[in-house]
């Protein structure tokens, strides 16, 4: 059963994973929003959990500049579905917190599966 939580925890489940972002890395991540919403866009498979949109930094040069930031969305619906309680839920908002800040650092999808968070 789908766990079941109010937007407002939900948010600050991401908060908390944002947060555990070690520092070192953090002060790295420039001009990125993290946007949480009920599910992924059209054309996306349903049970996606969350999305990298923007350009890495491994493949920034000096013309991008003045851009709108990166996005990082997290898929709520998703999310809720495949987890039984909280303490799941929280689990897997960071997983996907760092996935796909992993991928505003360049890091493919091959490479986070290698690393075990794919």
């Amino acid at each position: 059963m789908p766990v079941d939580v109010t937007p407002e925890r939900f948010d600050e489940l991401v908060e908390g994973a944002l947060d555990e972002i070690p520092d070192e890395l953090a002060r790295l991540v420039r001009n990125v929003v993290v946007l949480v919403e009920e599910a992924p866009p059209p054309g996306e498979p349903d049970d996606l959990l969350g999305l990298y949109d923007g350009v890495a930094l491994t493949e920034r040069d000096s013309q991008l500049t003045m851009n709108l930031p990166d996005r990082i969305f997290l898929f709520r619906g998703p999310l809720l579905d495949m987890c039984d309680d909280e303490e799941d839920l929280a689990e897997e908002i960071r997983i996907t917190v760092v996935h796909e800040v992993a991928h505003h650092f360049g890091i493919d999808e091959e490479k986070l599966h290698a690393l075990g968070w794919g």
